[in-house]
């Protein structure tokens, strides 16, 4: 750090120059002004002077006498309140000079320059070129804009400056601003705190309007960065207020706004900007919108009147934090033009003009020929109404009084510096005489105090106070008057999190009393993904339905999840569910009849194999080989058995039985039938003469051997088949995406048309033999029966090839167990129920003489 050196500071300014003159000693080195301000400003003479930089004047010749006075005074009542103060700096006294910024930039900035520079023409360099400024800090500047440009400068020599209303993010920038402090959150929590407030409530299609200032782009720049990131929303449009009179512009704006579907309208500008936006709202009835504003606005009275209200009332905004200053009331009161508070006080003048309506000597001529009242200076001020008493809602003023406080603890800690205990080189101290502005800010950096309010104040390592806000909401009550009332608190914890809290039953809303709506697209509900619209906003999209077999389980999803192999996606498509397991079950309509039917053939088999059995000695029986009919009716019990295997849950064991026990079981029935009508064709032919050597062939032995025989080699291909290619139970999803279908594959498409073939092969002889042998005597004829049967289970078998392929899952089975059951029961009445016939029915038939009756009479 250098010294503080008044002659470069005189040369680094355009609008100040400094000139010497040499001379035989140092003391003769001199620096003038070279140009001195005029300004407006209140001044207090003291061993140490603090700056103040205020917006009292809104235009170089309109007084905003009230608030912005008001302002002024609070640093003028706390630094009389420090001097009464005997734990602060004592032995010393604080002063002040404080002046208008006109909220004008080159009268701001000349202003910043004469408290840095003083004002006096002419003054004398001490030996080493060195001294202590005109003020040792600065409380102020009111706007971001004025700031960055006083601050660019001032800091070069680290001054320290401490403002209570310039929010701009861009001044954490420590780098380009070391010497820069406030006591108001910057607009970066300011946007986090508003966009904590759309996330509480839902909105996320606002609209975006900002001051044409470095206050409204840093604002703009850091607000669409977060706004989707933190909240899920976009902006429906981006405007900027214009500064001065621009009329058609503002007209756009607002046409732009009522056009809009966005409800929310967000305002980070100043009271100037809103007053020339609410009066085009006006012109333009633009109603049904909620506004959000700024803190720059959000108590501002100029908008809180009868003609503003309709649009404005519902308003929620955020504010600086109130707080409380005792005795500041008592203070105000005190206030005289011509007093001995202030030894020089030109706005308390013109303030003074304005609220009693006179004028100080010499009045204008205008003036006293009009009638105008002289004043006196000796006025009550408690006689009239003005907002400039009203100290129940302390704000900004708050923020002054900690700025000053925050000053003066860091130089009452700088002059406690006990020699050889200092912070800086070699242990020293900071010297009152030769103090240089980077020692104070040394102090200001660690300053920590509680306020009599209770608040604690301490800067971060950006020069930031701890941010909180009030979450204000603007009530326009039914008798006529206006309430600005607090609904919450917003925050950002010692742990750095952001914290909201409001009270939501006390909020006005001016829609109907409801909480207005303002997306661009209504969320999309669990089952439903979200599918950008092109050329629009983020936010701005469709709702889409998943595809079955996908999910989505979140509102506002992105896209849809797939479910497990196993599971399926609800109706709602909001979550999965198992997949139905499909099979020809017991327990279904079908399974139960299918079952029903095949217990039915069983026992008919049964009652059959016991009638024959109990008959087995008459000549019904007895004829053709009675062991082949016995053999017959097992197998079609087996046959009716053998289809139970396909109803149930597929298992190994039953996959591996049902096709080889159905297998066997119809080669064993067709191969007695082929047998029988073998039998019955070489009786026929020894009856003829000659014909008895045939006989020999068809013995009981040998018919045994052929059933024996013709069985094995299907027993054998299923062997081969099982052991090859055994078929297995199988989880198939190929014919609904929605269900898993157990079935058994075949394993061996060969195997099965081989089983199958082979059976068709037996059948279709057995079929043809019979055919031929049809027409031989009926005593001995049992052929036109087998051809019956035969006809009955081709037929059946053969419409069953087309059926099976074409039945997908457990209807295949259907098939094949109807097909079972059909040639089961078409064999067994086609073979057993004449005989049955006869013998229940007609036993008077069923004689040897009966039977061989018609022989005999030929």
């Amino acid at each position: 750090m250098g010294t503080f050196l008044y002659p470069s500071i005189c040369t680094f300014f355009v609008c100040l120059s400094c000139c010497f003159s040499s001379g035989s000693s140092s003391n003769d080195l001199s620096c003038k002004l070279g140009r001195q301000f005029h300004l407006n400003g209140l001044h207090m003479s003291g061993d140490l002077i603090l700056g103040g930089l205020f917006e009292v004047h809104v235009t170089s010749c309109s007084l905003n006498v009230y608030i912005s006075l008001r302002h002024a005074m609070t640093m003028a009542f706390a630094i009389h309140e420090i001097n009464k103060n005997p734990n602060l700096l004592p032995n010393l006294t604080l002063g002040y000079s404080i002046y208008d910024n006109c909220a004008t930039l080159v009268v701001g900035f000349s202003a910043a320059m004469s408290l840095f520079n003083g004002q006096d023409e002419e003054f004398l360099l001490q030996e080493n070129c060195s001294g202590r400024p005109p003020v040792l800090g600065i409380v102020g500047d009111t706007f971001s804009t004025f700031t960055i440009a006083t601050s660019d400068v001032i800091s070069l020599f680290r001054l320290p400056i401490v403002s209570y209303y310039a929010t701009c993010l861009c001044l954490s920038d420590r780098r380009r601003f070391p010497s820069f402090f406030r006591t108001i959150p910057s607009d970066g929590f300011q946007v986090h705190a508003m966009l904590q407030i759309l996330k509480r409530f839902g909105w996320t299609w606002v609209g975006l309007l900002i001051s044409d200032d470095d206050y409204g782009h840093h604002v703009a720049q850091s607000f669409q960065s977060e706004l989707h990131h933190s909240v899920g929303g976009c902006l429906a449009y981006l405007e900027m207020l214009p500064w001065g009179e621009h009329p058609v512009e503002v007209k756009r704006i607002v046409g732009l706004m009522k056009k809009s579907t966005a409800r929310v309208v967000i305002v980070f500008a100043h009271q100037i900007h809103m007053i020339q936006l609410m009066e085009e709202v006006v012109n333009q009835n633009a109603t049904g919108l909620q506004w959000m504003a700024s803190e720059a606005w959000t108590s501002a009275n100029v908008l809180q009147t009868p003609r503003f209200m309709p649009y404005l009332r519902g308003t929620l905004g955020i504010a600086i934090r109130r707080g409380e200053i005792p005795g500041l009331r008592d203070f105000l009161l005190q206030i005289r033009p011509h007093g001995t508070i202030d030894s020089e006080n030109s706005m308390v003048k013109q303030f003074w003009e304005h609220t009693f309506q006179c004028r100080f000597a010499p009045p204008p001529v205008e003036w006293m020929e009009a009638g105008g009242a002289l004043c006196t200076g000796e006025e009550d001020l408690q006689t009239v109404e003005t907002a400039f008493l009203d100290v129940s809602n302390l704000r900004p003023e708050y923020n002054i009084y900690k700025a000053v406080y925050a000053l003066v603890y860091a130089l009452d800690e700088m002059l406690q510096c006990e020699p050889g205990r200092g912070p800086f080189s070699e242990h020293s101290c900071a010297s009152l005489q030769q103090l240089e502005p980077w020692q104070l800010m040394y102090y200001l950096e660690k300053v920590n105090f509680t306020t009599s309010f209770g608040d604690q104040v301490s800067f971060d390592k950006n020069g930031d106070a701890l941010p909180i806000y009030d979450v204000m909401n603007w009530v326009w009550l039914p008798d006529g008057k206006i309430e600005v009332r607090n609904v919450g608190v917003v925050k950002k914890t010692t742990l750095n999190a952001e914290e909201l809290t409001i009270n939501e039953e006390k909020i006005f809303w001016n829609f109907k009393e409801q909480l207005p709506q303002s997306v661009c697209s209504e969320s999309c509900p669990p089952g439903t993904r979200i599918v950008r619209r092109k050329g629009q906003p983020l936010c701005c999209f469709d709702c889409v339905p998943c595809s079955e077999g996908k999910i989505s389980n979140q509102t506002d999803s992105v896209e849809c999840l797939t479910c497990p192999e196993d599971f399926w996606s609800s109706k709602q498509n909001d979550h999965c569910v198992p997949k139905k397991i499909e099979f020809l079950s017991y327990h279904e309509p079908l399974g139960i009849c299918l079952t029903a039917a095949s217990l039915l053939g069983t026992f008919i088999c049964s009652i059959v194999f016991a009638i024959f059995t109990y008959h087995r000695s008459t000549p019904v029986v007895r004829a053709n080989n009675s062991e082949l009919s016995f053999l017959i009716l097992v197998s079609l019990k087996l046959c009716f058995l053998c289809s139970l295997l396909f109803i149930g849950q597929p298992q190994l064991w039953t996959c591996q039985l049902r096709h080889a026990v159905f297998g066997i079981s119809f080669v064993l029935c067709v191969s007695c039938i082929l047998v029988k009508t073998m039998v019955v064709l070489a009786v026929f032919k020894s009856s003829k003469p000659g014909g008895g050597a045939n006989l020999k062939w068809f013995g009981s032995v040998q018919q045994r051997g052929t059933v024996l025989g013709l069985t094995c080699v299907q027993a054998i291909v299923c062997t081969v088949w099982i052991i090859s290619a055994s078929p297995t139970p199988y989880a198939n999803t190929r014919y609904h995406n929605d269900k898993i279908i157990y079935e058994c594959v075949v394993g061996s498409t060969i195997g099965f048309a081989v089983l199958l073939g082979y059976i068709s092969l037996l059948a279709i002889t057995s079929f043809l033999l019979a055919f031929l042998a049809r027409n031989l005597p009926d005593n001995f004829n049992e052929a036109k029966f087998i051809t019956f049967s035969m006809l009955i289970f081709c037929a059946v078998w053969v419409a069953f090839v087309p059926a099976y392929v074409n039945s997908p899952g457990k209807y295949a089975d259907v098939v094949e167990v109807f097909a079972i059951l059909a040639s089961s029961f078409g064999l067994l009445v086609a073979l057993f129920g004449p005989k049955c016939y006869i013998i229940l029915l007609k036993p008077e038939k069923n004689t040897r003489k009966a039977i061989m009756g018609r022989d005999i009479k030929r």
